[in-house]
Order: structure tokens, then sequence, then C-alpha cells
């Protein structure tokens, strides 16, 4: 059983994200976009609690800006799906998840050290560049499910 119900185009806009956030970081950096992307979906809390579809997840506004910047900046992001980058949002859709991006809702790159916080949430762990961070203990339990 999949993690978060899912379509063609579903799989096809998440690869464009994880291809466009973190290509630079090979196939693993891209599995742990891809498994904040699926946790976003399934989150029902923070700021997370509108958005239940791949879709949702990758357009969502926070601030007047999206979430992710590709989706404004991100000249991959508009370039078509890879079947590489397809095979790895099929795999964050049906059941990869790992750490430290396991149960992270955040990531971002800081250009220097990750400090132990991003907006309060603790840091769970690095992979090259980017820095994941997962929810307070007992502010989102929807997202240590499935």
């Amino acid at each position: 059983m999949p993690r978060v119900k899912y379509r063609d185009a579903d799989i096809d806009v998440m690869a464009r994200m994880m291809r466009a956030e973190a290509e630079g970081e090979g196939k693993q950096g891209m599995l742990y976009v891809g498994n904040v992307i699926v946790n976003r979906a399934i989150a029902d809390c923070l700021d997370f609690r509108d958005v239940r579809t791949i879709n949702d997840v990758i357009f969502q506004v926070q601030g007047n800006n999206y979430s992710f910047e590709a989706v404004q900046k991100g000249n991959l992001f508009y370039q078509r799906a890879r079947p590489t980058e397809k095979r790895l949002a099929k795999q964050n859709l049906d059941h990869w998840r790992e750490h430290p991006a396991k149960f992270a809702l955040w990531y971002f790159n800081p250009y220097a050290p990750c400090p132990p916080t991003w907006y309060g949430q603790p840091f769970t762990g690095q992979y090259k560049d980017h820095c994941f961070y997962e929810p307070l203990a007992g502010t989102c339990e929807s997202v240590y499910i499935g």
C-alpha cells in the first residue's frame, strides 16, 4: 500500500521537484527530498493542514512565496521528468523512508553548518548540503504514521 494516494501526474511533478532541489546530491539526496514531499502530504499539522496531495505540497504558498523555491526560480523544475527521477519518486510514494529525512518536514541548504533548530524545529541530520528538520515532539504525530 502506498504511503499516500497518487496518480501518474503526481509522480511526474514530484520527480521534477526532486531533481530541481537535489540533482547535485545524487539519487540519495533526491530520495531525501522526496521523503519531505510525501511527509508533508501525510502530515495533518502545523503548516501542512491543508495540503493532502502531492500537487498541493509542490505548489503550496506560504508567506506569499512558494514553499519550494524551484517552483518560482527553477529551470530544472520546468523540464521534462526523466525516468530515473520518476523511479525515485515512485519509491518514495510507495514505501521509501530513511534517516535523516524519515520524519522530516523541512530541509534547506544553509551554505554554512546546519543550525541545531530551524524555526524552532529540531535538526535530524545532514546529507551533503541539505539540513533536515522534523517537528518538535508532540506537535505532529501524523508524520510518524505510515
